[in-house]
């Protein structure tokens, strides 16, 4: 509510705020946090980057992960608080060279730019030299990230997966509770969830509404699914298939909700906003051709958790297509509790959720 007060007395946008409050509250680490492994800011292809080293090993090739940082392309920082130290720590458990991507954000850019930095930090990292300079086994490279960095991982492992111009690719991507898809803004996690921290219903959408350049204006109408009505001619059969809950959900998750879809809607919407068929912007529209040529997957999700069903439609989507994919739910878990691992918001299911993820890519990398 301060933040958009600030905003409405002229004093810078209030996502800005936000961020100015967060860096009081979420001060950098330090070297003092986990001495062991070396830290440095670099510059990948014109991206902010920051790399961590495990020490020890030497003369021996690393594992290599590749990392964006949630946040709805909006807010959160490969060098500040939880992610800095979520990230040292994968470096020092996994043994492994950790590239956490400093990505443009919104409001100063929209999509694509986050994608595309996203993408130019992952080709920039494969490349021979790079993986030759810090020691990385060519064999043994992943990309990973969290809620819209979730996002850009399934969407930058896709367009690498294609890209027949790339001569190492990842060998596994690794997405906590993913963002993957715009047009259906009252799947059953949405509405279970809609009011549970700390991602509520309104804030989804008005995150995407901003990554994407929609009218926030609009905010009831994509809330109620008019976005994606009947009556838009670009959103054809196929393309909802793509996100069909009802028939990609288990029926544990479906439970008594029934699918929200307009006889009309905001005519013309698709072609205004064309990010909300973007494959870049939404990987879960991708086609099972595309997503067959996709490495193997770890996807988490948390019941407590608004985007839960995006993930979970996601790892069928995978599967049918022939991809090996590992799905982690938790029943006790939110949306940010990965996250949420030191003091005073320390929280067993986020512990739990790291010891999994790292279990899982020393066993697949």
């Amino acid at each position: 509510m301060e933040a958009l007060l600030k905003q409405r007395l002229g004093f810078g946008h209030y996502i800005q705020s936000i961020r100015q409050f967060r860096e009081v509250l979420d001060p950098d680490s330090g070297p003092e946090f986990l001495p062991g492994v070396k830290v440095k800011d670099e510059n990948f292809s014109g991206v902010p980057v920051r790399v961590y080293e495990a020490s020890g090993g030497e003369g021996s090739l690393k594992r290599g992960l590749l990392y964006f940082h949630g946040g709805g392309w909006a807010l959160g920082s490969a060098r500040k608080g939880s992610y800095d130290k979520v990230t040292r720590m994968m470096s020092k458990d996994l043994d492994a060279v950790v590239v956490s991507v400093e990505y443009r954000l919104y409001p100063e850019v929209q999509f694509p730019v986050p994608y595309l930095d996203c993408l130019a930090a992952a080709k920039y990292f494969l490349s021979a030299e790079v993986l030759s300079k810090y020691s990385i086994d060519p064999e043994r490279v992943a990309v990973s990230g969290d809620s819209a960095g979730g996002n850009l991982a399934a969407a930058v492992a896709q367009e690498i997966s294609q890209d027949p111009s790339m001569k190492v690719k990842f060998r596994a991507q690794a997405l906590i509770y993913p963002a993957l898809q715009a047009l259906d803004f009252n799947t059953p996690s949405v509405i279970q969830n809609q009011k549970i921290p700390v991602l509520y219903r309104t804030s989804l959408v008005k995150f995407w509404m901003q990554y994407l350049g929609a009218d926030l204006s609009l905010m009831e109408q994509f809330l109620s699914n008019n976005h994606s009505s009947l009556q838009q001619p670009l959103l054809t059969p196929e393309l909802r298939a793509c996100y069909d809950w009802t028939t990609l959900l288990s029926p544990g998750h479906q439970k008594n909700y029934r699918p929200v879809v307009a006889d009309e809607g905001l005519e013309g919407i698709l072609e205004k906003v064309p990010g909300l068929l973007d494959v870049r912007a939404s990987p879960l529209l991708a086609e099972s051709e595309v997503l067959s040529k996709c490495p193997k997957a770890y996807i988490m999700t948390c019941e407590f958790d608004v985007l839960r069903d995006d993930g979970l439609m996601y790892a069928q989507r995978l599967q049918e297509a022939g991809v090996t994919v590992t799905s982690a739910h938790y029943e006790d878990g939110f949306h940010g509790c990965f996250s949420f691992l030191f003091w005073p918001l320390d929280f067993d299911v986020g512990k739990r959720a790291l010891r999994d993820y790292i279990n899982w890519l020393q066993d697949n990398l």
